[in-house]
């Protein structure tokens, strides 16, 4: 896939230094590269009431959606304890049914970590998975 791996990962990390995350400390950034090259970004948003947080992956597809935009062509992700870059952090369990239901199974995932980054798949993420277009 040709596109600006780097770029996406800094937009990624640009988007981690915005989350609230007052409870957990754990900052997550998100960046989805469109097919004409806009990117969408999103953070993690924490709450008091752990269910009423969001996922820097569902709050920067939604923007995305909530645009009319769903030409998805690859995420960036990154995370850390205090917006510092640590481990691979790949998406939770509800993020991945979002992006099952809303992007390509071989859109490519761009997981950043403190030693570079990893590539996946949609489908790799969620194997044996189930969208509306399989009905």
């Amino acid at each position: 896939m040709n596109y600006d791996r780097e770029g996406l990962i800094a937009a990624a990390k640009e988007a981690m230094m915005k989350a609230y995350a007052p409870y957990s400390n754990f900052y997550v950034g998100a960046a989805f590269l469109m097919e004409d090259g806009r990117i969408y970004t999103g953070c993690n948003i924490e709450n008091a009431s752990y269910g009423a947080a969001n996922c820097a992956e569902r709050t920067a597809i939604f923007k995305a959606i909530s645009e009319g935009r769903r030409d998805f062509k690859a995420l960036a992700l990154c995370g850390g304890p205090k917006g510092e870059v640590g481990i691979p952090c790949s998406p939770c369990g509800i993020c991945r049914q979002v992006l099952r239901e809303f992007c390509k199974q071989d859109m490519e995932v761009v997981i950043a970590h403190k030693d570079g980054y990893e590539t996946t798949t949609v489908a790799e993420l969620l194997p044996m998975s189930f969208s509306l277009e399989d009905w």
